[in-house]
């Protein structure tokens, strides 16, 4: 019998119990796009209409200490793609595989892009402790398990996100997902 392939990992956070958004939920790294994220698109991928691409990594790094380069993903807290030694990535790398706008009854909304990126090898994440208190790596199976134990409180989008990634056998299932939103379930 052939050696089974390894488990997916994701990377995924817990917002800190301060935040004003979704305090204490499991998400994945991600923000809002800020204005100086155009100008981040614009120089690191060429097109300022990348921006919520450049929010993503932006975020990822300033959440979890982690910088996604042109040779993969380092841990370099405090830094940014394009600074000394860390080459932008291609747009290439980092396909947009779901995006998720948050229904009118919510009162924060959101409109979210979610991105995907193969990594190799290890990166430890490193919280950032003010919008993240914690980061790590976990197959979607076990943070859906955490849910249904009532240990990892979930929105709608990153629940159905992990459902979808759950299902994946390998790293091009994911990068080649397009995921259609869903209505979410009407609050009670």
């Amino acid at each position: 019998m052939p050696p089974s392939e390894p488990a997916l990992e994701f990377l995924v956070i817990r917002r800190s119990a301060q935040s004003r958004f979704a305090p204490g939920f499991v998400v994945f790294p991600g923000g809002v796009v800020e204005e100086g994220d155009r100008e981040l698109a614009e120089r690191w991928f060429g097109e300022a209409s990348d921006a919520p691409r450049a929010c993503a990594l932006r975020e990822l790094s300033e959440e979890a200490g982690l910088v996604l380069t042109k040779v993969g993903l380092v841990e370099a807290p405090g830094r940014l793609p394009g600074e000394a030694g860390l080459l932008p990535p291609d747009p290439a790398q980092i396909p947009e595989i779901a995006r998720w706008i948050a229904p009118d009854f919510l009162p924060v909304r959101f409109d979210a892009h979610f991105f995907a990126v193969a990594v190799a090898g290890e990166a430890l994440p490193a919280p950032d402790g003010v919008e993240a208190d914690r980061a790590w790596w976990s197959t979607a199976e076990d943070v859906l398990a955490a849910t249904r134990a009532g240990e990892a409180p979930l929105m709608w989008p990153t629940l159905r996100m992990l459902q979808v990634l759950a299902e994946c056998r390998s790293i091009s299932d994911v990068l080649e997902l397009d995921v259609e939103q869903m209505a979410p379930p009407s609050p009670v």
